[in-house]
Order: C-alpha cells, then structure tokens, then sequence
C-alpha cells in the first residue's frame, strides 16, 4: 500500500498509528530516550486531548492505538509530538555520551538533507501508517497484535513482561503511561 493509503480522514476515530525512526535506527536502545517517548504521550493526554488505548515502544518505532478527544486533531497531535520527541531525542544523542552518535547524527542528517521543511536532521520517516479502527473486533485486534510486538521480537515470553508497552495495564499493573482500557 502507498502512504496516500494511510491518510487521516476522521481526526477523532479511533486509529492504530506507527511511527518509525527513519532508515529503522535503533534509537530506544537508550532508557533516556524511552522515557521521553513515554513522558511525552502521557503530556499530550494530559494536556492535547489524546487518548491512547494501547502503545508498544520498540527499537526504532513505536506502534499507538488512540484517537483524540473532540475539539483535537490527531494530525495536530501527531505534529507536536514527533516535533517535540525528535528535538529532545537529538538533543540527547548530541549532548549526552553515545556510542554511536556519529554514524546515527549521520543518518539523520542525510535523510534530511533532501527535503527543505528539514533544517538539519530528520528523526521520524513521513508517514504515520495510520489505520482506522471502525470496530472493537478491529480495535482489540490492534491492541493484541500492538502488544505482541515484543513477544514477535523474542524479548520477552509474556506481552505484560514488556516495560515500554501498555501490556502490563491490561494485566492489572499499572505502566508508564495514562492508557485508557477498553
């Protein structure tokens, strides 16, 4: 499917969103970077009107099941929070010791280099692989396969065992970030 198949048309539906670190760097390798993904999604339910159902934060992508309150947009949201996390997370790949700074400032900077929107460097790929969810058979179908990333990845048996995902809310425990069970 082309990216004009993920396009948002209802900015209040329920939707399963993917965002994806360009060329699949494997940034939240890194506790510090995690918790600003997590930080972040729990500041725009607190103060954006989202609302996430499911999450599941990965290597290098982060898979959501969420929508946004009326009077929001979920493109606005989106917007603001990839903006926001890819300052932050640059920010602490340049400032903070890493590895492999270099080798990954220069994969940013080289997707970036050929849209001119892009000052410098480019975190997030474009698209946000946006699904919308018109029913709660699809709805829990997401949730399942979101939470079952990790499990897929072998790094851990059970779905609630995963730290970075809203699997252990679902098990009674509560996580890092405000979700909201269906």
């Amino acid at each position: 499917m082309t990216a004009e198949n993920y396009f948002i048309k209802d900015q209040n539906a329920v939707h399963h969103l993917t965002f994806t670190v360009v060329d699949w760097v494997d940034v939240f390798t890194r506790k510090e970077h995690k918790m600003v993904i997590a930080d972040s999604l729990n500041y725009c339910i607190e103060n954006k009107g989202l609302e996430v159902f499911a999450w599941c934060l990965m290597s290098n992508h982060i898979h959501l099941v969420c929508r946004a309150h009326e009077s929001y947009n979920i493109s606005d949201i989106i917007r603001d929070f990839k903006k926001y996390t890819a300052k932050t997370i640059l920010g602490n790949i340049i400032n903070q010791p890493e590895s492999r700074r270099d080798w990954m400032l220069y994969r940013f900077e080289f997707a970036g280099k050929f849209d001119n929107r892009i000052s410098k460097y480019r975190f997030w790929q474009d698209t946000n692989h946006a699904i919308q969810l018109d029913s709660n058979q699809m709805i829990e179908q997401r949730i399942n396969y979101t939470h079952d990333n990790p499990v897929r990845a072998m790094i851990v048996w059970k779905q609630e065992d995963y730290l970075f995902s809203s699997a252990c809310d679902y098990a009674g425990i509560k996580g890092l970030v405000n979700v909201q069970i269906v």
